[in-house]
């Protein structure tokens, strides 16, 4: 772990000097230059002094930089498409996967279909046929559902405009073939 380059970036940003910080934590200035500079480990008792003087959560001192915030600007977006839909892949996160998908007129997901995981939609536009198992419900732009991903569900956009649907896709592993 990396956690005295992110401390020293934090102090930093913060324009807080080494003094600053040593007359704010009760730590002295060599034990923090080397916390900084990675030669020491602090304890967790020290890192949440660091912490609280920083104005920080004490588990993001802990977080690997892979586990940090992800970003992802509307211009970096991959698209793909699935059954005539296209399909805007927003974001992700361990098993959470956040899309955009855009119906057709007349245009649905295929058959029936069910995989590992949950699911979540919101209609964004347009007017949609939810089913799953023996219920039906036609949802419209504002209105949202979810449902267990194993059993077998079916989308389909029941109108002559296009329908626009924000997804988010949870799974205990990582899916590939969802959408």
């Amino acid at each position: 772990m990396d956690i005295g380059t992110k401390i020293r970036a934090i102090r930093n940003r913060k324009k807080i000097t080494i003094a600053q910080m040593s007359d704010g934590t009760g730590l002295s200035k060599g034990f923090i230059s080397n916390v900084e500079n990675n030669n020491t480990s602090p304890s967790i008792n020290t890192l949440s002094t660091i912490a609280d003087f920083l104005d920080v959560p004490l588990p993001y001192l802990l977080l690997e930089k892979k586990q940090h915030m992800r970003v992802v600007r509307k211009g970096e977006r991959t698209t793909s498409t699935f059954n005539n839909l296209k399909v805007e892949h927003l974001t992700s996160k361990g098993g959470l996967r956040m899309m955009i998908v855009e119906f057709p007129p007349g245009a649905s997901m295929g058959q029936y279909h069910a995989h590992e995981g949950e699911e979540c939609h919101l209609v964004l536009e347009g007017k949609i046929l939810a089913e799953q198992g023996e219920e039906s419900f036609i949802v419209e732009a504002g209105d949202s559902f979810s449902w267990n991903a194993s059993v077998p569900h079916f989308v389909k956009n029941i109108t002559d405009e296009n329908a626009v649907v924000l997804i988010s896709v949870y799974s205990a592993t990582e899916l590939t073939d969802v959408l």
